[in-house]
């Protein structure tokens, strides 16, 4: 089984010094309050945000905001509001434990890098506490409702609209902006955004319409099955953006409110798309996948319509599809896909 921590792989790691006087969206706390204060929405404040777990209630504009959820510190900052504690990538992260998108954002608005604490195996509410946040973010998050209860006692947390980790960027987008009363602005932010997916339509016309599937290998040595992404996902949402279409088997075979399922290896010829996107979490799962006996059988193997994509950063950039790791998925990725739709084996390996 695919874990979620592993597809993902995000952990968040807090160290408690001097969160307390920190502020959302630039370095200096009386700088970032002038500009926290430029961007929020005229009466935007108190506004309620509703949740799977009820609603949650925001009287006044946050100034230290803390993520859980693994794209939520990525729409922040997007708007300009820069989490005291965030999310400390360790899969597809760079050295500073974050991605270089985060990076790149934070540097033009001014920023300092957040703190980071590890959630991967449970939520650490200490440490949490220790950053002083009054607003915790979790739209794209696995949080159950004993940790919203728990978060709420620390700050106003806003969960996720539906299912754990099946949270759209549009959605995530919405929440946030609602939450940190800058609605106009991720109004802005989400045009600017499906303006770039409409233009890697343009420049990619084959994609548009051609169906297809993801599928994950986490163990090269262990072919038994394969894991299969359904449509909730943010990789097949993203793609299905993108004007490609998920191939039928997939709602057939991927439970509804799941976001993957393995398949048995004997089904392979019933995994039938026009173009296979598979993510291999490990060096070698090309070779290993059309050598397989079973699993080359995927028609779209057979065919020669197939990515394979061992580049962890890369792969994050639609794994956790967010308004700022979207740009670098369609400058960075978006042509392989388009290579393997016209019919070429792509391996997207990590940089040497």
């Amino acid at each position: 089984m695919i874990r979620r921590s592993v597809l993902i792989a995000a952990s968040l790691v807090l160290a408690a010094t001097g969160l307390a006087a920190c502020s959302t969206g630039a370095t200096d706390s009386a700088d970032s309050s002038a500009d926290s204060a430029s961007k929020a929405d005229k009466g935007a404040f108190p506004v309620t945000v509703e949740h799977a777990y009820g609603s949650t209630e925001i009287t006044e504009e946050p100034t230290n905001v803390a993520t859980i959820g693994w794209s939520d510190h990525d729409v922040a900052l997007s708007l300009g509001v820069v989490p005291v504690a965030a999310q400390a990538i360790t899969w597809g992260g760079n050295d500073q434990q974050s991605t270089d998108w985060f990076d790149a954002e934070l540097k033009e608005v001014g920023g300092k890098q957040p703190v980071r604490y590890n959630a991967d195996t449970s939520i650490p509410f200490t440490e949490i506490s220790k950053a002083a946040p009054d607003l915790i973010l979790a739209t794209n998050s696995g949080i159950t409702e004993a940790d919203y209860k728990k978060l709420s006692e620390i700050a106003p947390t806003v969960a996720f609209p539906g299912d754990p980790w099946l949270t759209s960027w549009q959605d995530s987008l919405e929440m946030i902006g609602k939450a940190t009363g800058r609605v106009t602005l991720a109004e802005e932010v989400k045009k600017e955004t499906e303006d770039k997916i409409a233009q890697a339509q343009k420049d990619h016309p084959q994609i548009v319409g051609a169906s297809y599937l993801v599928t994950g290998v986490q163990d090269n040595s262990k072919l038994g099955t394969i894991g299969l992404y359904g449509a909730g996902d943010a990789r097949p949402q993203m793609l299905t953006q993108l004007g490609m279409e998920l191939a039928p088997v997939a709602d057939k075979l991927v439970p509804k409110g799941q976001f993957y399922t393995d398949v048995s290896a004997e089904k392979a010829p019933e995994l039938e798309s026009e173009v296979l996107i598979n993510l291999g979490y490990t060096e070698g799962s090309f070779e290993a996948l059309q050598k397989d006996k079973l699993l080359s059988q995927i028609p779209a193997i057979k065919n020669g319509h197939y990515l394979d994509i061992t580049d962890q950063p890369l792969s994050l950039t639609f794994s956790a599809a967010s308004t700022l790791s979207i740009p670098y998925f369609v400058d960075e990725l978006v042509p392989s896909i388009a290579e393997a739709v016209d019919g070429g084996k792509v391996n997207v390996t990590a940089a040497k």
